[in-house]
């Protein structure tokens, strides 16, 4: 089988490839499986999960400034974010976490829908870094598998019995550990809504109101006000 190197600074620019796609919401499986099939598992991995991360961050940043006013018009196309919202208040990290874990919203999207809530930029990014590993290197395994069969089909390399047996056994066991977090994650993510259904029943507002103030700074949330006392203070 013939190895290939490739220039250290190519897995560089994959990565950062990922925020203007990321910011132009192109979606990210594409570019992980393409991150595991040029680079290979260790190197794709590192490069994908450093390249989505920096590129959500991206969005995040862009929709809590410039690109506030589209956000906020687009919050009324996601009903199910304002549950969401009420529970980042309490729990911003863990709901941004389990947000990345169980495809709820899609995950372009979600970058922008986020930058309107409480969370912070740094809890925001670790979160997100974290949250993504799982699906991330199931997609660079499947990307750097699809790079070996091109190899064996091109008759640039053979695999033994036992290389297909691992091959079959990796992937078998990838999707079932991605099945098992996700079902977990969606259990603890239902739950962590749930906890929120009394307010929100209590606020019953149709929609979901942003107010934040005109010069807002990067390190600096948009804060979501539910106002739950508005028609009583009017006396």
């Amino acid at each position: 089988m013939v190895c290939r190197k490739q220039p250290l600074y190519l897995p560089r620019l994959g990565a950062v490839a990922y925020i203007p796609l990321t910011v132009l919401a192109v979606p990210a499986s594409v570019l992980t499986l393409g991150g595991g099939y040029l680079f290979g598992l260790p190197v794709g991995f590192v490069a994908d999960s450093i390249g989505a991360t920096i590129g959500a961050a991206a969005a995040f940043l862009l929709g809590r400034t410039i690109g506030r006013s589209f956000v906020i018009s687009k919050l009324k196309d996601y009903p199910q974010f304002r549950a969401v919202a009420i529970a980042i208040r309490k729990s911003g990290f863990k709901i941004v976490l389990l947000l990345r874990l169980v495809p709820l919203l899609p995950f372009n999207m979600l970058n922008y829908l986020l930058s309107v809530t409480p969370v912070s930029i740094w809890e925001y990014m670790l979160a997100s870094w974290l949250g993504m590993m799982p699906i991330t290197f199931a997609l660079v395994y499947v990307g750097t598998t699809l790079k070996d069969l091109s190899d064996v089909t091109h008759g640039w390399g053979e695999f033994s019995k036992t290389r297909w047996a691992m091959i079959i056994l990796g992937l078998l066991v990838s999707v079932f550990l991605i099945i098992c977090v996700t079902r977990v994650a969606k259990a603890a993510l239902e739950k962590a809504l749930a906890e929120n259904e009394d307010i929100d029943d209590i606020l019953s507002i149709p929609e979901l109101p942003t107010v934040a103030d005109s010069a807002a700074r990067l390190d600096q949330p948009l804060i979501i006000k539910i106002d739950s006392a508005q028609d009583n203070h009017e006396k």
